[in-house]
């Protein structure tokens, strides 16, 4: 397959006064293929959030680069820009703008013609099951509803690459399943999506590989049954234990 996200030594160190220097991300190298499902695990602070960042240009590397879409994050940014859609736990929403009014919004951002536009939107709504919301105020709509209407406006576009951060945080079974079940359709139209979670049982279902990253370095990658076999454990929430208290490999 086509790789379409390659990370090399990538690293984003901050200055804290207290805690001195602090390597939120070290020297990580990862590639993620197109019509693949990359899933990165961690504890919280481990990296994953600033890693998901730098690959959307939203945070400069300290050293190190990547390649997303195959433009480079440093030198082509607003190229990589044009051919993701980035979701994160923080991109807040217009409370006084309707969902179908957000994703017009995005996707006239994004370059779309109005017949494209429509066409893209309605298919979404359809598939979100957003029909009976869509035109309702960011404001009234629950923690769900608003989750549904940041996924559409990230995927209105049609980009060839998703970056998902915590996609199903918090968020109830069916609301989940629906996120999820678009999630796999993305991959099966052939994009890449490299997505964050704390749901082992999402990530079992979902990823073709994952990475453990830990205090900001690369623990270990592979596909799940790479570490069924080596740890001898069938769960992945006892595999990711194992490989935090073992090391991992790097």
């Amino acid at each position: 397959m086509e790789t379409a996200i390659s990370v090399e030594n990538i690293s984003k160190y901050f200055t804290d006064k207290k805690r001195g220097l602090i390597k939120a991300v070290d020297e990580l190298s990862f590639r993620c293929d197109a019509g693949s499902i990359f899933g990165l695990l961690g504890l919280n602070g481990a990296g994953k959030t600033t890693t998901l960042r730098l690959l959307a240009t939203m945070l400069w590397p300290t050293f190190g680069t990547a390649k997303v879409a195959w433009f480079d994050i440093v030198k082509q940014p607003e190229k990589v820009k044009a051919n993701i859609g980035f979701l994160t736990g923080n991109t807040g929403l217009y409370l006084r703008l309707t969902p179908r009014e957000i994703i017009a919004y995005f996707g006239k951002l994004a370059g779309m013609d109005n017949v494209s536009l429509k066409s893209r939107s309605d298919r979404l709504i359809d598939m979100l099951d957003m029909g009976e919301f869509a035109d309702r105020r960011i404001d009234k709509l629950s923690t769900g509803q608003k989750q549904k209407t940041s996924i559409a406006r990230t995927m209105i576009h049609n980009p060839p690459i998703l970056i998902l951060d915590e996609p199903t945080i918090g968020l109830d079974v069916l609301t989940s399943r629906a996120i999820v079940q678009l999630i796999r359709d993305a991959k099966n139209e052939g994009k890449c999506v490299i997505l964050s979670t704390h749901m082992m049982h999402e990530a079992a279902t979902l990823c073709d590989e994952i990475a453990v990253i830990h205090e900001g370095r690369m623990r270990t990658q592979g596909t799940l049954t790479q570490f069924r076999e080596k740890y001898g454990k069938e769960n992945l929430d006892d595999i990711f234990v194992a490989i935090l208290e073992n090391g991992g490999s790097r």
